[in-house]
């Protein structure tokens, strides 16, 4: 047991509590006791009786928030200073790769790992990189652990694709597509129309894809019973349908219980996801969307959420020409939700509270970002009934700072996953 006392509570769920903080993250004094890997209780004052297996920690004048979440990552599949031999994250030889899983690649000896709980981030998205059009799966994952299988929340998460600059390089010199942003377009068109015909085989005629696509709400989700799908919207398995290794992948997509995780930078690459995720009636979330703030109102429409960053980066591509860390603040403002994420690699882990903070002094709201790297990055990544919020019952993944986690002189005091304290500052120093 682990009882956190004395503590400056934001417990990103109460809108009240949202609005008294509009011009600064204030909080309320509360106790919060953790209970076989879960948040017990929160209360004004909670009183424990001295016991052996009860650890205390005093928060006094510190800020007690949700562990911190990065919606967009490579950690443990593109390994820091170990080179090619290190690096997992891109098949670049083959364009179309929906049965690549991240967790047969990551590496949980990987230092970024350590760097994220030293930051406050207890949990993170990984996966495949953009080199190819359809990347594989993603894995939504804790940041304390040896073995990956202990660290999953939840796996397939998302599926990668991407479009743009990046399968343009990646293929140009082989011979083969793609090349251009009509082939990538194409390619993926292509392969979604035979992984739906397959879906449809394997779930009795008919997905939950397909509903969306005639009611046309491909923003949304949608739970329903009939035409072959099981009481959650999760398309049912045909026992006399043979599986097919490359199609499989795609059931937990077209059920929309995962969405596509798609990479995209340029104004015409969004429209272009969106145009596709439509056609397909598919969840999607617009991961990059550097250029975000130019068609801020377009995305809102389109019901689809955006993970902005990398924003602390040069502008090495054509592509992220006009990154700017204006956009999260001006897609707010439009009513995207929001998430924001490092890319790490290309900005490191830890620097995840900085992004927040810099998207805030560009004009997004001081709450909203602390939103973008807890609560709505959980609701993003689909992970929301576990973590992203501090309330009884979820996971007891909690970061305590010595004050606001978007200004950059904050130490972290203490990191918990699952309940246990996996950092502490004065151990560390």
């Amino acid at each position: 047991m682990l009882l956190i006392k004395n503590g400056h509570l934001l417990t990103m769920t109460d809108e009240k509590h949202k609005e008294a903080n509009r011009r600064g993250l204030v909080g309320e004094r509360l106790d919060l006791l953790c209970v076989n890997k879960k948040i017990e209780r929160i209360a004004p004052q909670i009183e424990m009786p001295k016991s052996a297996e009860l650890e205390v920690l005093d928060a006094s004048g510190c800020l007690v928030t949700p562990g911190l979440i990065d919606a967009h990552c490579h950690v443990g599949i593109t390994e820091e200073k170990k080179g090619m031999e290190g690096d997992d994250c891109n098949e670049n030889v083959d364009p179309v790769t929906p049965y690549l899983r991240a967790v047969d690649a990551i590496n949980t000896m990987d230092a970024a790992f350590d760097d994220a709980v030293r930051a406050g981030i207890t949990s993170l998205m990984a996966g495949p990189g953009s080199s190819n059009v359809v990347g594989g799966q993603f894995a939504f994952l804790k940041t304390r652990g040896r073995c990956i299988d202990d660290l999953i929340v939840l796996a397939p998460a998302a599926m990668k694709v991407a479009f743009g600059e990046n399968p343009k390089v990646n293929f140009s010199g082989m011979g083969k597509s793609p090349v251009t942003r009509m082939a990538i377009a194409g390619m993926l068109r292509r392969e979604l129309f035979e992984a739906q015909k397959y879906c449809r085989e394997r779930s009795g005629g008919r997905t939950a894809a397909d509903r969306v696509v005639q009611s046309g709400g491909a923003g949304t989700d949608v739970v329903c019973a009939a035409g072959g799908l099981d009481g959650t919207g999760n398309a049912a398995a045909v026992p006399d349908a043979d599986p097919e290794f490359d199609r499989e992948p795609w059931m937990p997509v077209f059920a929309r219980r995962i969405p596509l995780k798609a990479h995209v930078h340029r104004v015409d690459d969004i429209f272009t996801a969106i145009r596709i995720a439509k056609e397909f009636g598919l969840r999607m979330t617009l991961d990059h969307c550097s250029e975000g703030h130019l068609i801020a109102e377009e995305i809102a429409a389109s019901g689809f959420p955006a993970i902005v960053g990398p924003d602390l980066s040069s502008r090495s591509k054509i592509e992220i020409q006009n990154v700017d860390f204006k956009t999260s603040g001006v897609l707010h403002k439009a009513g995207v939700l929001v998430a924001i994420c490092t890319d790490h690699p290309v900005s490191t882990i830890q620097s995840l509270p900085l992004c927040a903070g810099l998207s805030v002094k560009a004009g997004l709201p001081l709450y909203a970002g602390l939103e973008a790297i807890t609560c709505n990055a959980a609701k993003i990544c689909n992970v929301y009934d576990r973590v992203g919020s501090l309330e009884c019952g979820k996971d007891a993944d909690i970061a305590i700072f010595s004050g606001n986690p978007l200004e950059v002189f904050t130490q972290v005091r203490y990191t918990v996953i699952d309940g246990q304290v996996v950092y502490r500052q004065e151990r560390a120093q």
